[in-house]
């Protein structure tokens, strides 16, 4: 893809197998691609910095093991619940302007998580970047299908946005590392501020305005009805991890299944759905966000067990971490622009479930993996593996709507995405969390008050910070007990992964068959 060479005609079927012209991208569109790519790849690096600072912020801010997730988390359940929202609320104001407006709200938000002073505080900000993060993915990626005609620039162009994913996740654990090291745990939240302001700069210049003709209106109590429908069940989710399975915990389960009902009920008879149902009727769209869904899940889950695993398991400092989690994050980036010549040789369904084979097979070294070095290798195996089926899958996703419903469906595709990486932190960490605290729940120690082993029964990371007050006689079994407890959950979520990529295997072999990577039906 050369981007300074001249207009060409090129041709695309559509569903009714008319040929059309489509018009290939300037150097303007490229430019626009890479001016796109800043806050995807600072929403990555959100992520990775984070999960590298949960040590040392679990030793400032001392929260309980469900506020631990709550501050992972909430972050990707607030995109998932308004991605929808501001997918229809660009397509009535304009996808650029919405991301210029999400930028500097995910600036400002940025600055004042940096400077949280209690586990609350940092969950509200945490909650608040979601709302900001919200405007970006859709905004971004419903802008791709408008500056990228050519279905084979923009499988290039989706397989690019996916790859600044990926180099926020190579760059965010070195910057992480080195700003853990040196600097305090909140320093982690002042990067996102100057490529922001960037592409507030630069966005103008480089990114077309589109409104989309004919956009449906913003329905608020759908808005809020789908974060009823997801927060009250994770929290209950939560709830059985930290307190074990209990009435409470069902009782929060059900009631966000009963918003999910209502929710459904309603975007049956409004003109305007929040959510347009008539597209979950083509079978290709249900699979694809299925498996974006599952298997997004099943890679946050572990990437979140892996971070854990380096500091407080292998004894890695912040910086060591950083550079152990960067072979697994280049292997993914550098696997992406293999994605589009692949696609043009194989079909969808058979190069995803080519790649997933290799993730599973990734999984089932990481659950046997006995060192550090099995264990990094094994994350380049899984990550490698599935790098054809995020970009695979959003193609169908997108492609499957009409242009005035692309911000709808990129924004469907997205919080697919989303849930999935939050549901992999909720479901899996507490799965994780669970196995930990069944494990540790008859450890004792020596001439120790029980008591004072609460916080160690909790967390690894309190476990840890518990024995930091023992005598070597004390801290020794304690941190064995607990490091042996944790790897339980560790080999757990690879096994659940392991499941997961054979379940999305046969999705892809069966429903997908004949479904194309963008552009039909």
């Amino acid at each position: 893809m050369d981007p300074a060479r001249p207009r060409q005609k090129s041709f695309s079927v559509t569903t009714s197998d008319t040929a059309t012209p489509a018009r290939l991208a300037t150097r303007r569109e490229w430019l626009g691609l890479i001016a796109i790519a800043v806050p995807c790849m600072i929403y990555s690096m959100d992520l990775t910095v984070l999960n590298l600072a949960l040590p040392t912020l679990t030793r400032e801010l001392r929260p309980s093991a469900g506020q631990l997730l709550w501050i992972v988390d909430i972050y990707g359940f607030m995109v998932a619940g308004f991605l929808i929202t501001m997918g229809t609320l660009g397509d009535r104001i304009g996808r650029r302007r919405l991301l210029l407006i999400g930028a500097a709200a995910f600036g400002l938000a940025s600055i004042v998580a940096a400077f949280s002073d209690s586990a609350e505080m940092l969950i509200v900000m945490r909650a608040l970047l979601g709302v900001a993060g919200a405007t970006l993915a859709p905004s971004t990626l419903s802008l791709i299908t408008v500056m990228f005609e050519d279905e084979t620039e923009r499988t290039f162009a989706i397989s690019m946005w996916i790859a600044s994913f990926s180099a926020g996740a190579v760059i965010g654990p070195v910057v992480g590392g080195v700003l853990i090291e040196y600097f305090w745990w909140g320093s982690v939240f002042l990067v996102a501020v100057p490529p922001m302001l960037l592409l507030m700069a630069i966005g103008p210049l480089l990114l077309p305005e589109y409104k989309a003709p004919r956009a449906g209106r913003i329905d608020l109590p759908s808005a809020l009805l789908s974060l009823a429908a997801i927060l009250p069940a994770v929290y209950g989710i939560k709830h059985w991890a930290e307190h074990g399975v209990s009435l409470a915990g069902a009782a929060f389960v059900l009631v966000g299944a009963g918003f999910a009902f209502i929710f459904i009920r309603r975007q049956k008879t409004l003109a305007d759905p929040m959510v347009d149902l008539a597209l979950f009727r083509i079978s290709a769209f249900r699979a694809a966000l299925a498996i974006n869904l599952t298997g997004i899940m099943v890679m946050f889950g572990s990437f979140v067990f892996l971070a854990q695993y380096f500091q407080l398991v292998a004894g890695l400092s912040p910086i060591e971490a950083g550079l152990w989690s960067l072979p697994s994050a280049l292997a993914f980036t550098l696997a992406s622009f293999a994605v589009t010549p692949l696609a043009t040789r194989m079909k969808p369904s058979r190069l995803m479930s080519a790649g997933m084979v290799v993730s599973a097979l990734g999984f089932v070294w990481l659950a046997l993996a006995p060192s550090l070095v099995q264990i990094v290798a094994a994350s380049i195996v899984f990550s490698v593996g599935f790098t054809p089926v995020i970009a695979l899958t959003t193609g169908i996703v997108v492609g499957s709507a009409p242009p005035e419903r692309t911000g709808v469906a990129s924004a469907l595709s997205e919080t697919s995405a989303e849930l999935g990486g939050a549901l992999g932190i909720a479901v899996l960490g507490s799965l994780g969390t669970a196995l930990y605290r069944a494990r540790m729940s008859d450890v004792a120690v020596s001439g120790l008050d029980p008591a004072v082993l609460e916080p160690a029964r909790a967390t690894l990371g309190g476990a840890l910070a518990a024995a930091e007050r023992l005598t070597p006689e004390q801290s020794a079994p304690l941190l064995a007990a607990a490091r042996d407890a944790f790897m339980t959950g560790f080999h757990a979520v690879a096994a659940v992964a392991i499941a997961g990529m054979v379940v999305c295997i046969v999705i892809a072999l069966t429903v997908l068959r004949d479904a194309k990577a963008s552009g039909g039906h």
